[in-house]
């Protein structure tokens, strides 16, 4: 047991203990892993040998980060936002034997479309990738007269069928739910406008075939207490099933006399109604401090994207873009970030409602 404040309330509550919190999921025992360094205070810690993809990692590539990895096969494979040396950012594929040691592969993903002719965006960056039943989905944000959310998907890493892009533009960090949620498909993303997306809160749309899309609601607000989220937020990595609810690393922004600094939240929403938010962490779990994140193409950014997790251990491993420039790598378990979250809880605006008005 301990004491909180909710809503202006000061109440008990009882917290699941922390050997009982559990991802719902498969074992997953060769993940990259480090246990936490001693006198490490917050509930997240980084990877000893960052960053895991230095600068210029294969020909024609100038930098490569926010990228999303998935195990495949006994090993690890990734969908890579690569900066060519135009400036112009493409996805490239990448795979790895321990999830820390990436091949990048030197040629742009060949999108086809749904009737086997090439279809390759003109732009195509953040990507994020997510197992759904059989089938692997890319999210990205792509070129459709704006910046929009394009969407594909691959059985096998070889042929990669563009679907219909799912949002009107302007949108970005569209995160797809690694399972059905009553029948349809569940997608976060982050409305904005033709600028630098000032909009900043993230919304949640349901699609019963990946072509028509609705059921928008109204998922979490940017501010609050913590004014390291104070400018806008957008969804990270695919959400993890939890005996909780459904964990989510997201990044907050925040405005200095230096530019925008990028943080990494953690949320927990409701497992059948995610358009509520159960917990939310008042504070960033990691924000940036290593050279590798402070300095780069983009100064100060951290933007998580995507984990592998070890449902028999509870371990987790979180991928983050750094600066613009790298990848980085950092880990946390279940059980500590889950009740983290819960400690330091703050009600944001309609966060606990179902976002529908």
């Amino acid at each position: 047991m301990f004491a909180f404040i909710t809503e202006g309330r000061n109440e008990t509550m009882t917290v699941v203990d922390a050997k009982n919190v559990h991802i719902v999921g498969d074992a997953l025992p060769n993940m990259p892993w480090e246990d936490k360094p001693e006198g490490t205070e917050g509930p997240v810690w980084r990877h000893s040998a960052n960053p895991v993809v230095p600068r210029n990692p294969v020909k024609g590539v100038a930098r490569i980060f926010n990228s999303a990895v998935v195990p495949y096969e006994g090993k690890f494979i990734g969908v890579f936002r690569a900066e060519t040396i135009n400036g112009r950012p493409h996805l490239h594929m990448g795979s790895s034997e321990d999830g820390l040691s990436w091949t990048i592969e030197e040629k742009r993903i060949p999108f086809v479309d749904e009737n086997g002719d090439p279809f390759m965006p003109n732009y195509a960056y953040d990507p994020r990738l997510v197992k759904v039943e059989d089938t692997y989905y890319i999210i990205w944000c792509t070129d459709f007269y704006g910046a929009a959310l394009g969407l594909a998907k691959t059985d096998d890493f070889k042929t990669f069928v563009r679907l219909e892009n799912p949002m009107l533009p302007f949108n970005r960090n569209g995160v797809l739910f690694p399972r059905k949620i009553n029948d349809n498909y569940v997608m976060l993303s982050r409305p904005s406008d033709s600028g630098h997306t000032p909009f900043g809160d993230i919304f949640l749309s349901e699609s019963p075939d990946l072509v028509y899309w609705g059921k928008h609601r109204h998922v979490m607000s940017k501010g609050g207490q913590g004014w390291w989220q104070s400018v806008k937020i957008g969804g990270g990595p695919a959400p993890i099933e939890t005996s909780e609810g459904w964990l989510m690393f997201y990044h907050g922004v925040t405005g200095t006399c230096n530019g925008f600094v990028y943080s990494m939240g953690a949320v927990i929403l409701d497992l059948e109604e995610p358009s509520k938010v159960k917990y939310r962490s008042s504070n960033f779990v990691l924000t940036p401090e290593k050279w590798y994140e402070e300095q780069g193409f983009v100064d100060n950014v951290i933007f998580p994207c995507a984990t592998l997790h070890d449902a028999e251990t509870g371990r987790i491993a979180i991928y983050y873009g750094a600066a613009d420039t790298y990848v980085g790598v950092a880990y946390t378990t279940v059980e500590e970030i889950v009740n983290y979250v819960i400690e330091t809880d703050e009600v944001i605006a309609g966060d606990r409602e179902e976002g529908k008005l």
